[in-house]
């Protein structure tokens, strides 16, 4: 008994000691001690075999995105007392790649169920994040074998492995939707999370020094860390400095303000813009330049273990916009942004302060006014 009870003990601390470099990333995310444990119970018990992967999706029919122009859906969102384009007659168009919202370990990417609550996570970008986008432009988001939450915590050969795979659908929907909905009209790419991994890759592989770089208005590629040493990858795209700049890329990660003195290593490289000012770091932004704060519509589910059924969420309409509502500034790689300790966003900033949930939200008009002020200087630029 005593031998017995001696083994499991030690076999917790062995894993108990393994498992520390992943606590700490899940802590820094944001998750919880019971998510944490959920990770560990609920992650994928194979190696990763794209030929166990669901098919990739046919891009030529419309089921295959999450938005369209010629269809309804939730990236039609606009805020209350806003405007938005008509995205069958607009001139500019945004190809964007949602963050990840498929987070069961029953595989290592997402087998594309027809009605889940991975599809409903989906909806919940396409409402809280894309629709940003509709004052100034068509918008066109893929759906994708997305990888799981779970390859973000594992080794980083199994995770860039499985984003390569991955990465491969994002390429083919972009490649589509360049040759059968642009028809040469200017574009802007637009991702957050996991869709900025794919997107950063993009932009490097497909667009930078090819001649669809001068139809390129711009890139909000958001969220999900993104290191200044892939612009030694770049010929012509750049980090933005200026609200008006064309053919750059804007990036940020935003935590709680409470933590701008706290040491954190992992983004000394990483690239921050600032979605209020828009200069590529800089001073603390004045509040009465914040456009408006846009609460958050529906609820993302966290669930990491269980079945993926759908919960029936409802997204939108989305509330107006809460102007000169929230201070930001680039320092160390970070964006931090006014504590919301207390109020309606609290519940999408994470435990310790990560606002990766709020990149958006505490943006959104700046983020949907900037698009509109870049797409004018595109078209006036390019009126001759």
């Amino acid at each position: 008994m005593k031998k017995t009870f001696l083994i499991l003990v030690f076999l917790f601390i062995v894993i108990s000691i393994s498992a520390l470099p992943y606590i700490k990333e899940l802590r820094h995310e944001g998750l919880t001690f019971a998510m944490a444990y959920d990770y560990f119970i609920g992650r994928p018990d194979h190696p990763f075999n794209p030929k166990d992967a669901a098919q990739q999706l046919d891009y030529s029919k419309d089921s295959s995105w999450a938005a369209l122009p010629v269809k309804e859906d939730v990236a039609d969102l606009i805020p209350t007392g806003e405007n938005g384009v008509d995205q069958l007659n607009s001139e500019v168009d945004v190809f964007f790649v949602h963050p990840t919202g498929y987070l069961k370990g029953h595989h290592w990417t997402d087998p594309l169920e027809k009605d889940s609550a991975t599809k409903e996570n989906t909806k919940w970008m396409m409402a809280n994040q894309a629709s940003a986008f509709n004052g100034c432009c068509s918008i066109y988001a893929p759906y994708y074998r997305q990888a799981s939450i779970y390859s973000y915590y594992d080794t980083n050969k199994l995770r860039e492995e499985i984003h390569a795979f991955v990465y491969q659908d994002v390429k083919k929907a972009f490649e589509y939707f360049i040759k059968n909905y642009s028809n040469g009209r200017p574009f802007i790419i637009a991702s957050h999370s996991q869709g900025t991994h794919h997107s950063i890759r993009l932009l490097a592989e497909e667009i930078d020094g090819t001649n669809l770089y001068p139809r390129m208005v711009g890139a909000y590629i958001i969220g999900g860390e993104i290191s200044k040493s892939w612009m030694n990858k770049m010929n012509d795209i750049y980090i933005c400095d200026g609200p008006s700049e064309l053919g750059c890329l804007v990036h940020w990660d935003t935590m709680n303000v409470t933590l701008i003195n706290k040491d954190m290593p992992r983004y000394k490289n990483n690239i921050c813009v600032n979605p209020i000012t828009w200069k590529n770091e800089g001073t603390l932004s004045d509040l009465s330049d914040s456009k408006g704060a846009v609460y958050i519509s529906g609820n993302y589910s966290l669930e990491l273990r269980g079945h993926d059924d759908p919960k029936g969420e409802i997204f939108g309409p989305l509330e107006a916009p809460i102007k000169e509502y929230v201070q930001a500034q680039c320092k160390n790689g970070i964006l931090f942004a006014s504590d919301q300790k207390g109020t309606r966003f609290q519940g999408f900033g994470g435990a310790t302060g990560n606002y990766h949930g709020l990149d958006f939200a505490l943006f959104y008009m700046d983020i949907h006014e900037n698009a509109i002020l870049k797409t004018k200087t595109y078209l006036d630029t390019n009126s001759n």
